[in-house]
């Protein structure tokens, strides 16, 4: 895989715009933009797999797409890696507490390791950290705000099926 040229982004959805980066075979960066860093944004150098992604984001916000199907690159360390995996499996519309990632992890103790790590996921909804919660189904932990997260759920209709 040529990781050369990195290829940018941007697709308005319902909870902001989000900025996409891949390399010309797999995405490696999928986040949302903070409002104050949205001064000006324009179509950059697109491949394929942008377009691919933007495609599959679009049918996940009409609900008409619960699973993505991507090529991914994921740049951090193992044990970040092993937790992005994991949240990666979670299916649309289930969540799964910190704790529970830890233990399937090999180590309940590994809880907060977990947080950290799922907190550092650089493929934001389609590595689906904001289906991870708190031990108490609480809405803890997201980068990209808690309403945001609040707003995943529901759309997913996961609020009612939490664990």
């Amino acid at each position: 895989m040529s990781t050369d040229q990195i290829f940018t982004s941007y697709l308005k959805c319902p909870i902001g715009i989000i900025e996409i980066k891949a390399f010309a075979e797999a995405l490696f960066s999928v986040k949302i933009l903070s409002e104050d860093s949205i001064i000006n944004f324009q179509e950059a150098n697109e491949v394929e797999i942008i377009e691919i992604a933007k495609m599959q984001l679009d049918e996940y916000f009409n609900k008409v797409r619960k699973h993505f199907d991507l090529p991914l690159v994921y740049e951090g360390t193992e044990f970040q890696q092993k937790v992005w995996k994991e949240v990666g499996k979670i299916p649309f519309g289930k969540t799964k507490s910190y704790g529970q990632l830890a233990i399937e992890l090999g180590k309940k103790e590994l809880t907060r390791a977990v947080g950290a790590a799922n907190g550092k996921n650089p493929l934001w909804i389609i590595v689906p950290c904001h289906r991870v919660v708190g031990s108490n189904n609480e809405l803890v932990g997201y980068a990209g705000g808690m309403w945001r997260k609040q707003w995943l759920l529901e759309h997913e209709d996961a609020q009612s099926r939490l664990f």
